[in-house]
């Protein structure tokens, strides 16, 4: 059973072929003995999800029926859960219990989802390798001495490793995107807006979107159905009308226009990589797309303009862990001021500290205008490069990383080098766009990912794209020896 999709479990489910409860025992039993290699989940929540099995079972015997109802999925550990830890992978949060669901959590259980625990990940969601944890790194399962990715790098090996069928996770700079690339997943970056961040804990607020993580695009149009929506809670949150993901997955692709930008085949690439982009483009021509070559110019001001603008926002936010009110707290304080200090130096990793020393840094006095205000200008180009480029194409496409998934510990010394590895997913966060990323193929035996781009709010355009893709290659099918 572990086999299954998302897709083929609702088939399953619905056909009484077997119940949510044998499911759920099973991937209960399927992590148990396979984890301890990967380190993909901080916390499993086996009563709750047998609880929400039996209910599951119950709802459908009654004649209910749904894509998610019974389906077994895990959340990424930053979205609040009630009464089970929310860490966002930190010491700071270690002993957190949150006291309610957050908008996510609480929409995918109301349709039945059954959440089987919650995923490791870069600490605070910052990272591109899921090394940051303070539950330690997690392993890419097509080879364990390497990385899957970050900062949802625990949902996706989990998904890849077949531990379970789908997962959510969370995007700021590729998060969602570059994990999934790098495991061989599809993962999708829904638009800024479409899924309610309330609940989720923040890293950038200007940037973070949720979304789903699977092994397939329908699946990704699945679990994204039972996430999106308005949130009156959530004041980032986009009044607009949820299509049906799924029923347009079959449309056809021909005269389909998709953009290729110069500047994604720029020195950096793996050419390996880009071979395997091309040959992707090959395939999507079969299928009566026609390519166009576009440019968006101020790419590569991208890096330094995202890595202002979100340890800007991470300063701010993570602002609030002081060891006072939640969280950790360092052990007799002589006095307030040493209580902040030595809590929030305990509490928090290295990385984190980095980015909240930069952030800070950007928006004291006398720097503001020179950075944070320079950055958020950029930030703008950028967007208004890519509605030039929607003028002339329907999507965009390019390569998701410009490498395989490297060792375990080889970018440590150098967290600059680790940050580049964001170059192609961070400017669709910069602008707000929804971005997919679909398996391509394998470099050195590691999975390589290509990633779509589209206009506000046309996710149901990217699974239609990567959809056809994947009747029509078999890449996504392939699952890594020993899981």
């Amino acid at each position: 059973m572990h086999q299954l999709t998302l897709a083929e479990i609702a088939r399953g489910l619905a056909d009484k072929k077997f119940s949510s409860e044998e499911l759920t025992k099973t991937l209960l039993a399927r992590i148990a003995q396979l984890d301890p290699q990967l380190n993909s989940f901080i916390t499993l929540t086996e009563d709750l999800a047998l609880e929400q099995a039996k209910a599951a079972d119950a709802r459908r015997a009654n004649g209910e029926s749904g894509a998610l109802l019974g389906a077994p999925i895990a959340h990424k550990d930053l979205f609040c859960t009630l009464g089970v830890r929310t860490s966002c992978a930190s010491k700071m949060l270690d002993n957190f219990k949150a006291p309610y669901d957050a908008t996510v959590v609480a929409k995918l259980a109301a349709a039945g989802a059954v959440s089987l625990g919650k995923t490791n990940m870069d600490e605070f969601a910052m990272g591109s390798a899921n090394e940051s944890s303070y539950y330690g790194a997690v392993k890419n399962p097509w080879n364990l001495d390497h990385v899957p990715g970050g900062s949802s790098g625990g949902s996706a090996a989990a998904v890849a490793a077949r531990l379970l069928p789908a997962a959510t996770g969370t995007d700021t700079g590729g998060s969602i995107r570059q994990p999934a690339a790098l495991t061989n997943l599809t993962g999708l970056k829904p638009t800024y807006g479409r899924v309610s961040r309330w609940g989720m804990i923040a890293y950038a607020s200007s940037l973070d979107q949720a979304g789903p993580l699977a092994r397939t695009a329908e699946d990704c149009a699945i679990l994204l159905q039972g996430m999106a929506g308005f949130d009156p809670q959530d004041s980032t949150s986009i009044d607009e009308p949820v299509p049906d993901f799924s029923a347009n997955l079959n449309g056809s692709l021909k005269g389909l226009r998709i953009g290729v930008p110069k500047e994604f085949f720029s020195e950096g690439l793996d050419t390996r990589i880009a071979e395997l982009i091309h040959n992707s483009i090959k395939e999507l021509e079969k299928l009566g797309a026609v390519i166009k070559p576009i440019s968006l110019p101020n790419m590569q001001h991208a890096i330094p303009a995202y890595y202002v603008i979100a340890p800007a926002e991470a300063s701010s936010n993570l602002s609030r862990f002081d060891g006072v009110r939640f969280g950790h707290r360092c052990e007799k304080p002589k006095d307030l001021t040493d209580l902040y200090k030595r809590s929030r130096a305990e509490g928090f990793g290295p990385e984190v500290q980095r980015r909240i020393l930069v952030g800070a840094y950007a928006l004291s006095a006398g720097y503001y205008d020179a950075y944070y205000l320079q950055a958020q200008k950029i930030r703008r180009l950028i967007k208004n490069d890519f509605m030039a480029a929607f003028n002339e194409v329907d999507i965009i496409l390019g390569p998701t990383t410009p490498n395989p998934a490297w060792k375990i510990g080889a970018k440590n010394s150098d967290p600059v080098s680790a940050y580049l590895e964001d170059v192609y997913t961070i400017t669709a966060n910069l602008a707000g766009l929804p971005g997919l990323s679909m398996p391509a193929g394998f470099v050195d035996g590691l999975p390589v990912g290509v990633q779509l781009l589209a206009p506000y709010f046309q996710e149901g355009r990217l699974l239609n794209v990567a959809h056809q893709y994947q009747l029509n290659t078999d890449w996504h099918t392939r699952s890594p020896a020993g899981f």
